[in-house]
């Protein structure tokens, strides 16, 4: 069961107030109390330059179709090769993540901190893929009852990745009400099945997954 946190002493702008970036402002802290209220609200934190973090709103607003993934031949035959946890190396998962050859790395030390308190009080969660005992994959984010807003992945063998998402899919979809939230539409999640939406809409299918139950998986 997770455990809610002090409430933000932050008033965070309204979503809709984001200017031509998707940006609502900057500054704040990444306390657990103040993160889900963001989320809650339909923002996100990330920083921007010099480390200062900004909380966006993007417009257009990138999310997955729990009904739309496309599964190719060859990554269900990645699915049926690996195996797959829940929380079992959230700390590995992220720190993989953060890596900081990747590029456009923007999970720094004071996200790593920020999210794994939110793994402990029960919020943050971790999808793993493993060949053998080597992690070779995996994604994490927040789930807030039925939203599961979708942070980053890796991958260090081929597909390793996109298992990870079938399986987070998997879990998700025994309520039609629940949100998979990707931010920003990439060519990548794209051609997965990541769709477009509007801000507008994007806020009532949070208020709709917001009133849906957390998946089983997650309530540890």
């Amino acid at each position: 069961m997770a455990v809610e946190p002090p409430p933000s002493p932050w008033a965070l702008p309204a979503a809709e107030t984001a200017d031509e970036r998707g940006v609502v402002g900057v500054g704040a802290d990444l306390e657990p109390g103040t993160l889900l209220a963001a989320y809650r609200s339909g923002l996100f934190p990330m920083p921007v330059d010099g480390g200062v973090v900004a909380w966006w709103s993007p417009e257009p607003r990138g999310i997955f179709p729990l009904d739309g993934l496309r599964v190719s031949r060859s990554l269900r035959q990645a699915a049926g090769r690996h195996e797959v946890s829940v929380d079992r190396a959230f700390p590995a998962v992220i720190a993989a993540c953060a890596d900081p050859t990747r590029p456009h790395g923007w999970i720094n030390r004071q996200v790593i901190e920020a999210y794994t308190r939110l793994h402990e009080l029960g919020w943050a969660h971790s999808v793993e893929v493993w060949s053998g005992d080597e992690l070779v994959g995996g994604l994490y984010g927040v789930a807030v009852g039925g939203l599961f807003a979708g942070e980053s992945m890796f991958h260090r063998s081929r597909d390793a990745s996109k298992v990870a998402l079938v399986h987070l899919v998997g879990l998700l979809q025994d309520d039609e009400r629940r949100l998979l939230d990707v931010q920003w539409t990439t060519p990548h999640l794209a051609s997965l099945g990541a769709v477009d939406v509007s801000r507008r809409e994007y806020l009532d299918l949070l208020g709709a997954a917001l009133e849906a139950p957390l998946p089983e998986a997650f309530r540890n």
